[in-house]
């Protein structure tokens, strides 16, 4: 799966050799720094991703007097200092709080998202009339109403609503309304994962295809925080097999009625698992006629089920990145799992214990539990993909 911020680009680094009785210009000094501060740069995109360091909250203030009456209105915003990383490593620097009015006028009956972001500015790049010895590396604030683009980082967004706008803070931050400063968006550098793991639903003619999907949503949000090293990602597609897969390392399929695929939908599961795709298959109890077709239909794709206890103990939906001896109990029942290749067969409602039940019963353990083993199925699903894509022309590696 491609990551969604790129690896630095893969070209050899260049350096100034230095040789008795070389002649230093600017030009050749310039090219001496310039390496290390690529090379750093390489540092920031390999191991980290971009984001706010610290800092950069963004505040509601009075209209500033120092302004025309007419722009003292109730649109300003404060950007407290601070520093941030953006997707080429470059490190922009705020210095010193700034006053920032929101201009955007909303005329429509729509709603309009704004976003305030700030991006890096080489001062190389800029025309300057001063030769002074040093310049400063220096950033820019922009309000725009497209998402932000993978230079730019986000300070905050805003919901204005039509008519006169007032901009305020929320009332609860977790829950900002129209014309409330949003920053629960804001995105901070931290380490990079090995990968973003995406999941996507298939859609088929069983009526209760969807029944888990906010539950599939609750395991990519448990990635980050139980297993660091992988992450969910934001959202959940849904697709069906006669669709392009391999946008998504896990494909997710659930109902009670068999599988009917035609030679389209088979032709392009085949492919999919052939390149290293994974299909999981999360049947009730009850639902023998999806069982008993997934079955068949693995003999018919070259990727025969064996039941887990028929595997190698080290299997790695066993053991990585979480240990199970015995797999978790839903419905006071445990649950049993089959796999062959790329195709994995849980009977016994797993999807169920990934969130938030509707009587809110299930405990912390059994949702813990669940979603340990989900992460072992994204993991194998991710690593399955990894090993085999390695082994293919023009393959992207981690990203």
């Amino acid at each position: 799966m491609t990551h969604p911020f790129p690896p630095p680009p893969i070209k050899p680094l260049t350096r100034l050799q230095a040789l008795d009785g070389l002649l230093i210009n600017a030009e050749r000094w310039r090219k001496a720094h310039e390496y290390h501060r690529l090379r750093q740069n390489v540092h920031y995109q390999s191991l980290h991703q971009p984001g706010i360091v610290c800092g950069l909250g963004v505040r509601v203030i009075a209209p500033p007097s120092s302004y025309k009456a007419e722009y003292r209105d109730n649109r300003w915003v404060e950007i407290q200092p601070g520093v941030a990383i953006d997707v080429a490593g470059n490190v922009i620097v705020v210095p010193n709080a700034l006053e920032f009015r929101v201009a955007t006028e909303v005329p429509d009956a729509e709603p309009v998202m704004v976003y305030l972001v700030v991006s890096y500015v080489d001062p190389d790049q800029l025309q300057r009339e001063d030769q002074s010895e040093y310049l400063q590396e220096t950033f820019r604030l922009d309000e725009k109403r497209q998402r932000p683009e993978p230079t730019e980082i986000e300070l905050c967004r805003i919901f204005l609503q039509p008519g006169p706008v007032s901009i305020t803070q929320p009332a609860d931050a977790f829950y900002p309304g129209y014309n409330n400063v949003d920053l629960r968006y804001r995105i901070h550098a931290q380490i990079r994962p090995q990968a973003i793991v995406r999941m996507a639903l298939v859609s088929h003619s069983d009526p209760e295809y969807s029944r888990n999907f906010f539950n599939l949503s609750y395991l990519q949000q448990s990635v980050e925080v139980l297993y660091p090293s992988l992450k969910g990602s934001d959202d959940i597609g849904q697709v069906s097999l006669e669709e392009y897969l391999l946008d998504y390392d896990l494909l997710y399929l659930t109902g009670k009625q068999a599988l009917a695929l035609n030679s389209r939908e088979f032709d392009n599961l085949k492919a999919y698992l052939d390149k290293g795709g994974t299909l999981l298959v999360d049947a009730s109890l009850d639902a023998s006629a999806l069982i008993e077709s997934t079955q068949t239909l693995a003999q018919q794709l070259d990727y025969p089920l064996k039941a887990l206890e028929e595997l190698r103990r080290s299997h790695p939906l066993r053991t990585k990145p979480f240990l199970f001896a015995g797999l978790p109990i839903v419905n006071q029942q445990p649950i049993q799992m089959f796999s062959g290749g790329g195709i994995i067969l849980v009977i016994g409602d797993l999807a169920m214990s990934w969130g938030l039940d509707q009587d809110l019963t299930l405990s912390r353990f059994d949702i813990r539990t669940a979603q340990e083993l989900g992460i072992n199925i994204l993991q194998y699903a991710w690593r399955r993909r990894q090993l085999i894509g390695l082994q293919q022309e023009d393959y992207s590696g981690l990203w």
